[in-house]
């Protein structure tokens, strides 16, 4: 239904620290321009600043996804999503930088609604965070944690570092970097990640590491895995 401007007045705009329930967050989302990101984060809303940066947000961003792209082609039954809103609990509805699952019909835990967002427990959220650092290692992390999402990378952009948390027995614990160092993901076989290189902007060799993961046997057993859940 469209709504008349007498109809638009009566929803309160959308505020930056306004305590609001789901609902109340989506009822005040919808009539906002699409290109404005807000999130609800312990009941709280965030909202990003409309512009942002190349070096610290946008290159990043664009690195994950062409890393977590080339995974996602080599493993149907994957998917990956760039900035999508999940809906996660009653008062919790982030906007990560991007959400890699695992299909429904291949045994994911979330599911994508009739009005096409995400519900439930993606398996690996990730963020840039740069001046959004506090609020991704802190609020966020614990929702995270609380609803037992698998997995979840943060990369500190300002300081240089990747904090890879894996879900064990109610907790994050942080993955290990192993002696060739790459971090290797538990819940995505074959999702092996050349930290330095991705700091460095070695993409050719951040690429050439994912390859390898993606030969490996443990890889092809978690396809075999995927399709056998799907028939």
């Amino acid at each position: 239904m469209v709504k008349t401007p007498f109809q638009s007045r009566l929803i309160p705009p959308l505020e930056n620290g306004d305590r609001l329930t789901r609902y109340e967050f989506e009822r005040r989302y919808d009539p906002m321009p699409q290109n404005k990101k807000a999130e609800l984060i312990e009941g709280v809303v965030y909202m990003a600043a409309a512009a942002l940066r190349f070096r610290s947000h946008g290159q990043p961003h664009a690195s994950l996804l062409t890393w977590l792209g080339n995974y996602t082609v080599a493993t149907p039954g994957v998917a990956l999503g760039d900035a999508p809103t999940v809906r996660l609990d009653s008062d919790n509805e982030p906007q990560p930088d991007a959400v890699l699952l695992i299909e429904e019909q291949c045994g994911g835990r979330s599911r994508v609604s009739e009005d096409d967002y995400i519900e439930g427990v993606p398996e690996l959220v990730v963020e840039i965070a740069a001046s959004s650092a506090a609020i991704d290692l802190g609020d966020k992390k614990r929702a995270y944690r609380r609803n037992g999402i698998p997995e979840y990378i943060v990369w500190q952009v300002f300081d240089r570092k990747v904090d890879w948390f894996c879900w064990q027995e109610g907790e994050y614990i942080s993955l290990p970097i192993d002696a060739d160092g790459t971090i290797r993901s538990r819940v995505f076989p074959g999702l092996w990640l050349a930290v330095e290189d991705l700091l460095a902007g070695n993409m050719v060799q951040v690429l050439a590491v994912l390859q390898a993961g993606l030969a490996a046997a443990e890889h092809d057993k978690f396809m075999q895995q995927l399709s056998q859940v799907s028939e």
